[in-house]
């Protein structure tokens, strides 16, 4: 059946601007028309309604007349969020379902398959693009983050404005990759994955059941905890077993952490996580200064034994607030690094663990961190790459889209909690995207300076008389490395690719103080950035970057 819309901005809703009315007959974006037949939607439970997908294809303009042509049917939807609900804009969560109400899975504007979906809508992010670009900056890395897709939103004929399909975050194989951890799975290694937790809000995970953390967070400023909630598998399906067995894992991963040996690789923290994985989680939301880092909308998911059985940072969710867009204990400079959001706002109720701190005080981990970022910033991070992302997401929402949305709500200019000092001069959607541009080469410049490898590790700084350096570089299958050390002890040498992966060792011992040379293979390794470390009794003293031609 055809619709014919004339779309009315309703009365009497709260907004920083006069509302207005908006005329929406076709759009450059895929069109979701939402039918809710009267019903209320509701945080929780999810009610069925019908939806309808137009899309017709990358450049091919969509209309309201159009037939449903990607998804014609029913769906569970509730209202999502936590402080965002109280913005006039809802955002809201969907499952695929059948005339029955049962699951359905199908791919939705050519994401893989699946059926559960949100419906974001940026609101207070008058970019309309911070949690995209968050999400695509960390999928560059090498990491599951929620693929996205733009589209304007119809509800009972009332146009909502421009939201983003996101996928939501699940044991999935599309999605976190780990093992189906079933009821019957209680023993052995079944019993050691796949986990995902979260630290959150009650309000924005799966209920408040978890269990909380040993170790209080540093300078909290009265009895706050940190508060470990189940996400997968659902608590209702969790066995008493297997709630045990992740609680004690958590437990004995922050006990090695805060133990005497925690910097030792088999006895320390390196046994309990994939240190990569927080590396990344790390670079992610220190680019982004995300505000709720670390301490909300915090995921992480362990996997089996068999399958490596290490806790994995992520996938990172949640990023409104991200890239300046917070006028409150990070605030909307881009300086200053987010983990030290207990120091800056020590009442807040939700603090970081004592995690990132401690795991900064490891020479090894930071020397990983720089190398990680080093290579970052000479490929997806560089600032053409995220600044050319930037441009192409306005480029697409400019051709009609932005301009409804905010006569849809006319938010711009005006203050939408938490908008940084200058929302009062960004009086168009092309000032915002430029002020974010402009907040983004500020960060990377500042990090730079921050996320550099120093030649350090030594107790007292001492460095004199260690030295290492590599030739030829660039190499195209054997280097060599010549180092200098200043009194007998073993000597390492360490080649790690981009990930911070292990790539070549060498080991020696040499019986007396001088200069020496060794010699490696690197003809199996792929072209690429990699970095190297020089260690001495086990202590980084020097290190440098290695190209593979």
């Amino acid at each position: 059946m055809k619709r014919a819309f004339f779309i009315a901005i309703l009365a009497g809703v709260s907004l920083p601007g006069a509302a207005q009315s908006v005329q929406f007959t076709s759009s450059e974006l895929p069109i979701i028309v939402i039918t809710t037949g009267g019903k209320q939607i509701v945080d929780e439970p999810k009610v069925m309604v019908s939806m309808g997908i137009i899309y017709n294809g990358p450049g091919v303009k969509n209309n309201i007349t159009d037939p449903f042509n990607d998804y014609n049917g029913k769906v569970g939807i509730e209202l999502r969020g936590s402080s965002s609900q109280m913005f006039p804009k809802k955002q809201f969560a969907v499952e695929l379902w059948d005339a029955a109400g049962q699951d359905i899975e199908q791919s939705v504007l050519g994401l893989p398959e699946e059926g559960d979906w949100i419906l974001f809508a940026p609101y207070n992010d008058k970019s309309l693009m911070r949690d995209a670009l968050a999400y695509k900056l960390a999928r560059s890395m090498g990491r599951y983050a929620s693929r996205s897709k733009y589209f304007e939103l119809v509800m009972d004929g009332d146009y909502k404005g421009v939201y983003v399909l996101l996928e939501k975050v699940k044991r999935s194989d599309m999605r976190v990759d780990i093992a189906n951890l079933k009821p019957d799975e209680n023993s052995g290694d079944d019993l050691t994955g796949g986990y995902i937790l979260k630290l959150d809000k009650a309000s924005g995970g799966n209920g408040s059941e978890g269990f909380t953390s040993k170790y209080p967070p540093p300078n909290r400023s009265y009895s706050q905890t940190i508060y470990f909630q189940y996400e997968y598998p659902k608590v209702a399906e969790m066995t008493p077993q297997q709630k045990s067995y992740i609680s004690n894992y958590m437990a004995s991963f922050e006990a090695a952490l805060n133990g005497p040996d925690w910097k030792d690789p088999q006895k320390g923290y390196q046994k309990y996580i994939n240190v990569s994985s927080f590396i990344d989680y790390f670079i992610i939301n220190e680019l982004s200064k995300n505000v709720d880092g670390y301490r909300l909308s915090t995921f992480m998911y362990k996997e089996k034994d068999s399958d490596g059985g290490r806790l994995h940072m992520g996938p990172v969710w949640d990023f409104n607030l991200g890239f300046g867009n917070a006028n409150y204990c990070t605030n909307s400079s881009p300086n200053g690094f987010v983990t030290d959001f207990n120091t800056i706002c020590p009442t807040d109720y939700w603090l970081i663990p004592f995690w990132w701190s401690k795991l900064w005080g490891d020479p090894d981990y930071r020397a990983l961190l720089y190398s990680r970022w080093s290579a970052l910033r000479e490929g997806p991070f560089s600032n053409s790459k995220i600044l050319g992302y930037v441009d192409s997401v306005a480029t697409v929402l400019d051709k009609g889209a932005q301009q409804r949305n905010f006569q849809r709500w006319p938010v711009l200019g005006k203050y939408v909690w938490p908008n940084p000092p200058d929302y009062a001069n960004l009086l168009s959607f092309n000032s915002e995207v430029q002020w974010l541009k402009d907040w983004i080469v500020n960060r990377l410049a500042w990090l730079d300076q921050r996320l550099v490898y120093v030649i350090s590790g030594v107790e007292d700084n001492d460095v004199a008389g260690f030295s290492v350096r590599s030739y030829p570089n660039p190499i195209d299958d054997d280097v060599s490395f010549e180092y200098t050390i200043a009194e007998p002890g073993a000597v390492s040498i360490l080649v790690y690719d981009a990930l911070g992966r292990e790539a070549n060792r060498i080991d020696e011992s040499p019986g007396e103080a001088g200069t020496y040379t060794t010699a490696t293979s690197l003809r199996y390794l792929a072209s690429g950035l990699y970095f190297y470390q020089m260690r001495f009794n086990g202590k980084v003293l020097a290190g440098g970057r290695l190209s593979k031609r």
